[in-house]
């Protein structure tokens, strides 16, 4: 009977252990910094951390080879359209810092979330640039009704979406959020 209660508490321990490593895998990874600017973003939370997990890893400093810069990898002159078009300060020094990157790419994210039916074509515009996009749309090799694309033709955006799509089901599943 002592071997059983031995064994039992054995095999409960390590399931205890195995559980919180899991746990603490799924916070490391899908972590939700900046909370309070992507909420009052109105996106959906889930979509915003897919986003910057995809686009930066959530490395506030990163500067991409292209010159993106920060969580969501802004470039700076697309930052000052978000601005100008906002009626916002335009501070090029302020985009490596995590709040005010956020704030302008989820204002960017919106404009292509309102200016393209589709998510996933608003959010190939997000990696590829709206103009592109706008082309592919206009080709009909890419896109049969010139609002949502059938096929994308660069392999880094179609990697891009499969990503950011990954990262949103995972975040929707682990924070369970309604997307």
């Amino acid at each position: 009977m002592r071997k059983c209660v031995r064994i039992f508490l054995s095999i409960s321990a390590a399931l205890l252990l195995l559980f919180s490593a899991c746990i603490l895998w799924v916070y490391g990874n899908y972590r939700r910094p900046f909370r309070a600017e992507v909420e009052k973003s109105g996106l959906s939370p889930a979509l915003v951390y897919a986003v910057i997990k995809a686009e930066s890893g959530f490395d506030e400093k990163a500067i991409s080879r292209s010159g993106a810069v920060g969580l969501m990898q802004l470039l700076p002159a697309t930052a000052e359209f978000v601005c100008r078009t906002e009626g916002l300060e335009f501070s090029p020094d302020r985009l490596t810092e995590g709040g005010y990157n956020i704030k302008l790419g989820c204002r960017y994210l919106n404009y292509l979330l309102e200016r393209f039916s589709a998510e996933e074509t608003a959010l190939a515009a997000y990696n590829a640039g709206e103009g592109t996009v706008r082309t592919w749309l206009a080709d009909e090799r890419y896109s049969a009704d010139g609002k949502s694309l059938k096929e994308v033709p660069y392999p880094e955006t179609r990697r891009y979406l499969k990503k950011v799509m990954k990262f949103r089901k995972n975040y929707l599943i682990f924070y369970r959020e309604r997307s």
